[in-house]
């Protein structure tokens, strides 16, 4: 039986319904990242998705007004971090005021400039493989170039615009 829904719908015009709806989809939240120097750049990202194996590419958007993000692209080489479970804090102080966004933080770095934190669950080092223009956000296409994770360490998840953390279904026998 279908059951019409006239009228239910809200329309794209209306952006807190619309963002309500993104929500309802968990992201991974990462950080990208490159140390130029003594200059550490960087910021969070919660739209990371994995794309392709061949060749290995991940995405995120970033946001058009984004003042990092002009730094980052120019950028031979960027760090991406998955953030684990309990990096919320992190995360937050990424997004942060850009002054600010690393201190105190556990940080790693690889000869190229790829800056990662600490703790996270995987950490891939990248380089820009396409840019697309996307309404008010920017599609970054990143090839991995080589990386190293612990799948069996929880990642954060942002979802309904708060992190939370993964939960293992328990397994149901059948009767």
């Amino acid at each position: 039986m279908t059951t019409p829904i006239d009228g239910a719908l809200s329309p794209t015009s209306d952006g807190s319904a619309l963002r309500r709806a993104y929500s309802c989809f968990p992201t991974g939240v990462v950080a990208v990242c490159h140390q130029a120097g003594d200059q550490s750049i960087g910021l969070a990202a919660s739209s990371f998705a994995t794309v392709s194996l061949d060749p290995p590419l991940v995405s995120l958007c970033v946001q058009n007004e984004s003042t990092t993000w002009p730094k980052l692209r120019i950028a031979p080489v960027l760090g991406v971090s998955v953030f684990a479970h309990d990096q919320d804090a992190e995360c937050k102080q990424l997004a942060g005021a850009a002054d600010r966004r690393f201190t105190g933080l556990d940080l790693e770095t690889t000869a190229d400039g790829a800056l990662f934190i600490g703790g996270a669950v995987a950490q891939l080092s990248c380089t820009i493989y396409n840019e697309i223009p996307a309404g008010d956000h920017s599609l970054v296409l990143l090839k991995v170039n080589a990386l190293r994770a612990d799948p069996v360490q929880e990642p954060l998840v942002f979802h309904a615009s708060t992190f939370r953390a993964l939960e293992r279904k328990k397994a149901t026998t059948p009767q």
